[in-house]
């Protein structure tokens, strides 16, 4: 099967140089160049229409690493596809990614290396890729800045540091911000793991931004969320920056809100 490859790079000179190494490779490698993109939004974009089966990805790129565009990516297309970095990243950060059976060029990128790349990228699965990607994203503690989601046929990018606080409804979380609400189908507790350092649990079903909260306030004959029977009970509430709305906190994390208020 001829893969289909998609180029991320924020440097027009760099696409046209992968280009035309791809165009120089042709009869040895064959492939289909299904698009290119010079920033995140656009790419995702691209990528969820032409269903790319390798993407040629630039590490370091304004506004978001090619790092979390990558993981953003085995979110929105399944199975995933192969990625190969393209980066000037030193020894040591290389050396992570061939770790865990990530492939990378070292620019100014060679041909031949290029087609080897492309060879050994096509052999991975989505499966292996997703876990790959997750592997190597944790080796290099690269945390993402924003949320992927799904509407009405597009990818949008939700940056992390907007989001007020999350909460989880049926199968689907909800990211609240002041402009807007989105879906996302993500669990409380893997976005409670990765992000815990920006954003805190107030009860089973609520993660609210540490910095948005500017008080608490008694909540007198409301139900614990988390209490046993129905029995209305004295609770509090967390005060949010920008919301009206006020958020229960469950007596288990009522102690740990209180720290964040004093």
């Amino acid at each position: 099967m001829v893969p289909k490859i998609f180029i991320v790079d924020d440097e027009a000179p760099a696409r046209s140089r992968m280009k035309t190494l791809l165009a120089d490779i042709a009869a040895e490698c064959p492939h289909q160049l299904v698009g290119e993109a010079d920033d995140a939004q656009a790419a995702l974009n691209g990528i969820v229409a032409a269903l790319p089966d390798i993407v040629l990805l630039d590490v370091q790129m304004p506004g978001m690493t090619g790092i979390e565009l990558a993981r953003h990516l085995t979110q929105v297309q399944s199975p995933a596809p192969a990625v190969v970095f393209v980066s000037a990243f030193d020894e040591y950060a290389l050396k992570a990614f061939e770790v865990h059976a990530l492939d990378y060029l070292v620019k100014p990128v060679r041909a031949a290396r290029l087609a080897d790349a492309i060879a050994r990228v096509s052999l991975l699965t989505g499966q292996k890729q997703k876990q790959s990607l997750a592997e190597a994203s944790a080796t290099l503690q690269a945390k993402r800045r924003n949320f992927s989601v799904q509407e009405r046929g597009r990818v949008i990018l939700v940056a992390v540091v907007d989001v007020l606080y999350l909460r989880a409804e049926a199968k689907y979380v909800t990211l609240h911000t002041t402009a807007k609400d989105y879906l996302i189908e993500e669990s409380l507790n893997s976005i409670e793991d990765e992000l815990g350092d920006l954003f805190v649990r107030v009860h089973r079903n609520a993660l609210v931004a540490r910095d948005a909260i500017i008080g608490a306030e008694r909540a007198v004959n409301a139900v614990d969320p988390e209490g046993e029977g129905d029995k209305a009970q004295e609770s509090w509430q967390v005060i949010l920056r920008g919301v009206d709305e006020r958020l229960p906190i469950s007596r288990r994390q009522w102690s740990v809100v209180k720290m964040l208020v004093k």
